[in-house]
């Protein structure tokens, strides 16, 4: 799943956005939401792959309780995504790389093990992580490259 992840993540790069992407999957094993970044395409702060994942997962599922759900998601999840991950009620999120300057799930806080919050989500990292770190690396490059050209 996590190579499905990837691909959303390459469709966001080839936008112009920046590339992380995610998908929801079931308990039994069906994909019930797949997202990439789009806050520049939509104009919209709250357009992260997580985010969007999340929203279509609902919607498949018709609850807002997204119990037994696996969420994919190519890079550590921000503050407001690993906040909208414990209210969901996923059960379960696998990524890829660590964020060191947002990520909210292991580098700056532990959100989706809080004992303090009503639910606790299972955590998975590393999965694929020198590939959606390179996904990254790559497009920030290119970005820095063109700033450099103009």
């Amino acid at each position: 799943m996590m190579g499905l992840a990837l691909e959303q993540a390459q469709q966001a790069s080839a936008q112009g956005e920046v590339p992380v992407g995610a998908v929801a999957v079931s308990a039994e094993g069906q994909i019930v939401g797949r997202a990439h970044n789009r806050r520049a395409l939509d104009q919209d702060p709250l357009a992260h792959a997580e985010i969007l994942a999340l929203q279509q997962a609902a919607r498949s599922l018709g609850s807002w309780r997204l119990v037994g759900v696996t969420l994919y998601v190519t890079l550590e999840p921000c503050t407001m995504c690993a906040g909208a991950l414990v209210n969901s009620r996923i059960q379960r999120l696998v990524y890829g790389c660590d964020d060191p300057r947002a990520g909210a799930v292991r580098s700056l806080y532990a959100v989706c093990e809080d004992p303090r919050l009503n639910h606790r989500v299972e955590v998975v990292r590393g999965v694929e992580a020198e590939a959606c770190a390179s996904l990254l690396r790559a497009f920030f490059a290119s970005r820095r490259q063109d700033r450099v050209e103009s």
